[in-house]
């Protein structure tokens, strides 16, 4: 599993931190599949962010079919043929936690799950090792053994539960990615998306808990807008990078580094109202995040030269 990047720690949806990274994803993929219309990438690329949202609502229901497990497995030692006191007189702090319960009574979410028809049913298997996992941590066991009782605590637990046992979870991460090709690649910036949501939450709280796909209409007329300047400006740009890298030899770049710029340079002659830095820290965030070790230092020298240099042409001014 690949390490958080620091970027993926701001409070958004699919945003636009998220469809930064699906155009570079997209555009590297348009070259590296060469045939595909532009349109078809860009339909491609709308239906991967799609994905991402899908994946978002999935890993919110893990919470709930977790806990369902775990009441399953206190009302099988109950039925035992001799149970002992612990098993009649189970402690059910967990199965009743009330955030929980608030989560899965989520409007959205159950709406998602009865449309898309995905659940945790057929996972079996992964619930009993997790749930395991989950009852073997001190987590667990500190809030159990806990004379307090509140909505936060209950909230806090899980927030502690799912930095712990799902954030970096290899058989949780090939278990997406056997339900859908996009979803290894997205879960990390998406597990920071479910923290967030949890955050959201609150007791007494109304039904808008959950992070909306896009912000408004601006960020999809943004996407469509970085991907087709990042292609149809490719030459202008690349020469940009050529004519600014004197000491480097272009043919022999890391082909992720030069998509990552290009649609970097995208943003920066074409999004005037976004700021310089905002911009530059996100591609650099990137680069160390889907290419080489030192390609963030690159990138982010390169783009620094590429930027003065525009400056001093006048074709940006912020």
């Amino acid at each position: 599993m690949r390490p958080l990047p620091t970027y993926q720690k701001k409070r958004f949806m699919i945003n636009r931190v998220l469809i930064r990274l699906k155009v570079v994803q997209i555009v590297y993929a348009y070259y590296k599949n060469s045939g595909k219309s532009l349109k078809a990438a860009e339909d491609e690329m709308f239906f991967s962010l799609s994905k991402a949202y899908d994946l978002y609502h999935y890993l919110l229901l893990l919470m709930p079919a977790v806990t369902h497990y775990s009441a399953d497995r206190i009302s099988f030692l109950g039925m035992k043929v001799r149970p002992t006191e612990s098993d009649m007189n189970p402690n059910l702090k967990f199965v009743e936690n009330r955030f929980v319960a608030q989560l899965e009574n989520n409007e959205q979410l159950v709406k998602f799950s009865q449309k898309s028809k995905l659940n945790w049913v057929d996972n079996s298997d992964f619930l009993r090792r997790l749930l395991d996992e989950i009852e073997n941590s001190d987590i667990y066991k500190d809030y159990m053994a806990s004379t307090e009782s509140s909505y936060e605590d209950d909230k806090e637990l899980w927030r502690k539960l799912y930095k712990a046992f799902v954030f970096e979870n290899e058989e949780l991460d090939e278990l997406l990615e056997e339900l859908s090709l996009y979803w290894n690649d997205d879960k990390a910036i998406v597990d920071t998306f479910v923290l967030k949501t949890i955050k959201r939450f609150g007791e007494g709280v109304g039904e808008d808990l959950l992070l909306p796909e896009y912000k408004d209409d601006s960020d999809k007329a943004f996407a469509s807008k970085l991907f087709r300047n990042a292609i149809t400006n490719a030459e202008e740009y690349r020469k940009m990078m050529s004519d600014s890298s004197k000491n480097w030899d272009m043919s022999r770049l890391a082909f992720m580094d030069v998509v990552i710029m290009q649609v970097a340079i995208a943003e920066l002659m074409t999004m005037e109202d976004i700021p310089l830095s905002v911009t530059l820290n996100e591609y650099v965030e990137i680069a160390k995040y889907y290419s080489t070790a030192k390609s963030g230092s690159f990138v982010n020298g390169l783009l620094d030269t590429i930027t003065k240099n525009l400056r001093k042409e006048g074709k940006i001014e912020k």
